[in-house]
């Protein structure tokens, strides 16, 4: 070994609450040799890891620069507000927008809604992440509107969440740099959309057409049995009275 050849690997960026678990899986199966190499990066962030070759593609929140990155959506998640756990917005199964006029909200700096007009009453500060804002859910101070998978990554016992069902949403999706689009990407992308080894693009190809030509011709070959016959009627005339059947009854008459 020379030391100098590495081994080749998929970069994969994922935003906090995507969970990418079901896709690597399918890439190990199908891709053995390649690894690949995950990296959570806030959702502010990944489009400038992107843009700096830092991965190769990325699970991210929409919208991006469509300019300069594809993206195929992948999910659109449900909106949950999260709560303290005696609060009564426990009580419904889903509120509205209007139903938090009154709460206190938190609007972290890495919230991934653009709100037109932030609804509720405003905080006496702006925590820095979302895993900020649950702590002071959780301390009684106010209520958070997230993505419903940032209410489950951020979990507690003494915190529940329900579906706000007029607020906006957050979609995911598969994106890359355009300019970017490798073999790799491309096998990617097969995984998500749900394609099958076969019908990945570029991967398989039909038998050559010669090859059934030719397996054609050798069959009438096979059939022809012309000599075989003539064969086997010299025998039958032996065993029925031919020449060999003369000289086995030669000592029968010297007896």
């Amino acid at each position: 070994m020379t030391g100098s050849e590495e081994t080749p690997s998929f970069r994969l960026a994922y935003v906090p609450g995507v969970m990418p678990a079901k896709w690597v899986r399918i890439w190990q199966e199908r891709r053995p040799g390649v690894s690949l190499d995950l990296l959570q990066v806030a959702a502010a962030d990944v489009s400038g890891v992107l843009r700096d070759g830092g991965a190769d593609a990325g699970l991210v929140r929409l919208p991006v620069d469509r300019t300069y990155f594809s993206a195929i959506p992948l999910y659109t998640e449900t909106t949950v507000v999260v709560v303290p756990k005696d609060h009564l917005i426990t009580a419904a199964e889903e509120v509205t927008v209007e139903d938090l006029a009154d709460e206190v909200l938190f609007h972290p700096l890495d919230d991934v809604f653009d709100w037109d007009s932030p609804p509720g009453e405003p905080a006496f500060e702006c925590p820095a992440t979302t895993a900020d804002a649950v702590e002071l859910v959780a301390a009684g101070v106010g209520l958070l509107v997230v993505p419903q998978s940032l209410a489950r990554l951020h979990h507690r016992r003494d915190l529940e969440y329900r579906p706000v069902v007029d607020a906006p949403q957050s979609s995911v999706a598969l994106s890359w740099p355009e300019e970017a689009t490798t073999d790799l990407v491309e096998d990617f992308i097969g995984i998500v959309r749900g394609r099958t080894v076969n019908s990945t693009r570029g991967r398989t190809s039909a038998p050559p057409e010669p090859e059934r030509g030719r397996a054609r011709t050798d069959k009438p070959a096979a059939r022809q049995k012309p000599a075989q016959g003539r064969t086997a009627g010299r025998g039958a005339k032996g065993r029925s009275g031919g020449t060999q059947g003369a000289k086995r009854g030669k000592p029968r008459r010297r007896s």
